[in-house]
């Protein structure tokens, strides 16, 4: 089970992190990501890390300005969000599967466990 949280309102240029606690399973050897879904539009990648946190990918939009990481000690993904677009805007998923590949990370039926999302609201 993965529980998200972290979200919020903020304004625009500020930051956030957004947590992806898991439970009831062991997720070091996963492959995690993050997914978001605007009102209206289709859920979306946004960033994925490798098991060993190794590798990291990021879709065009965000890169520079969010940084995925994972504690497999805590059982726990992160997402760190600096310089907030109002176009962030979203309920953000976090997403766990056990093959994470350079060609598959940002295809949402890749990954086998989903979290219940956490609305962030950048405001303008």
């Amino acid at each position: 089970q993965l529980q998200a949280s972290g979200g919020g309102l903020v304004q625009a240029g500020g930051s956030l992190r957004l947590s992806c606690a898991a439970s009831g399973r062991t997720f070091s050897s996963y492959g995690m990501g993050w997914f978001r879904q605007a009102p209206g539009k289709e859920r979306e990648f946004v960033a994925a890390i490798t098991a060993s946190g190794g590798a990291t990918y990021y879709r065009n939009s965000v890169k520079g300005r969010f940084t995925i990481s994972r504690d497999s000690a805590k059982n726990t993904v992160y997402l760190q969000m600096n310089s907030l677009k109002p176009e962030d805007t979203a309920v953000y998923y976090c997403a766990a599967t056990p093959y994470l590949y350079y060609n598959n990370y940002a295809i949402d039926s890749s990954y086998d466990y989903w979290g219940q999302g956490t609305q962030v609201t950048v405001s303008s």
